[in-house]
């Protein structure tokens, strides 16, 4: 008799993360997953349809919902026992939160209660959920280490995002559910997200447009490959840790711990591109961080974590995609 493979929730399936990750558990063959996403129109929804179109696969089920929707969401944690469950799912966007910020109440605090409470009630042990470098906010000390930081964040993107994690705490402490959260920073790569940088920048140099560079191009940011970061989830989710812990909650950063700033991230694009920017150095916005810093001594000393892609790989990376994929030539 064939043995029964593990059943494993993906919340933002349809998203840059979720999709990558998807995708690399399939390969272990061992595994369903079940992948929801309500497919919104925050940025190019043929980009997230081309995204699933990628992840057909006998094991691999997908459903277009809503976490807002707690009946639709209960009735799936009700019709499938779960072994683990990935929330991804959450409204992006830092510069999008100031101008709408009760869309990320609905979706990122009322959401992510919709999947705690389904994780009590359906007995589920171990949820791995998105949190955000976003939550160092004006935090001085750098890099930012996880349990080193008075947390002020400075978006309510970023608030939203540290209340998940205040939230998985107290879930961990009251109903024995491990949670696991992880501060991504600044993600980039091939199926990114148009609204980033990286991809905003190649589109506008390519469109002989003005890129605003804000801050005087003083910013600095931890970029961090796709594939770097589904490493370190992989690692997390499937390999035990090195060091034992008797809590159920954790959290750990991902990223590269090696920043530079925005205008040699863009000389990179240019030296790709073969083709110079047009850049207007304006002054920095509220809500923007000026540096992100990741500390990644703890996931190293967990799970022997290592990223290696730089940058300039990673960039050359996504640019081939990107003028393959808008039939740029």
């Amino acid at each position: 008799m064939p043995k029964l493979k593990k059943k494993i929730l993906v919340t933002g399936c349809a998203g840059f993360i979720g999709f990558y990750l998807v995708k690399k558990i399939l390969e272990k063959k061992n595994y369903q997953i079940l992948g929801i996403d309500n497919i919104n129109n925050y940025y190019d929804v043929i980009l997230k349809k081309n995204r699933l179109k990628l992840l057909k696969n006998k094991n691999f089920k997908f459903i277009k919902l809503d976490i807002q929707n707690k009946k639709k969401l209960d009735q799936i944690f009700k019709k499938n026992k779960f072994y683990k469950v990935i929330h991804l799912a959450a409204q992006a966007g830092v510069r999008y939160s100031m101008k709408n910020p009760s869309v990320y109440t609905d979706v990122n605090l009322l959401g992510f209660f919709n999947i705690l409470e389904c994780c009590r009630v359906y007995k589920i042990k171990y949820l791995l959920y998105a949190s955000s470098s976003s939550i160092y906010g004006s935090a001085k000390k750098i890099p930012f280490v996880e349990n080193e930081v008075e947390y002020k964040p400075i978006q309510y993107y970023a608030a939203t995002k540290l209340c998940n994690e205040i939230m998985a705490y107290s879930y961990s402490h009251l109903y024995g559910i491990k949670t696991i959260g992880l501060r991504f920073f600044t993600v980039y790569g091939p199926w990114g997200r148009p609204d980033m940088a990286f991809f905003s920048f190649t589109k506008k140099i390519l469109q002989n447009k003005k890129i605003s560079v804000f801050n005087k191009g003083k910013h600095l940011r931890d970029f961090t490959y796709i594939d770097d970061v589904i490493d370190g989830i992989i690692k997390i989710l499937f390999e035990s840790p090195k060091i034992k812990k008797n809590s159920n909650f954790d959290i750990f950063n991902i990223g590269l711990g090696k920043p530079i700033s925005l205008l040699n991230f863009i000389k990179i694009i240019e030296n790709i591109l073969c083709k110079k920017a047009k850049i207007s150095l304006v002054k920095k916005q509220d809500g923007d961080m000026e540096k992100t810093y990741s500390s990644i001594r703890k996931i190293k000393k967990f799970y022997n974590y290592n990223p290696n892609i730089k940058p300039k790989e990673g960039l050359k990376k996504f640019i081939d995609w990107y003028l393959n994929y808008y039939k740029i030539r």
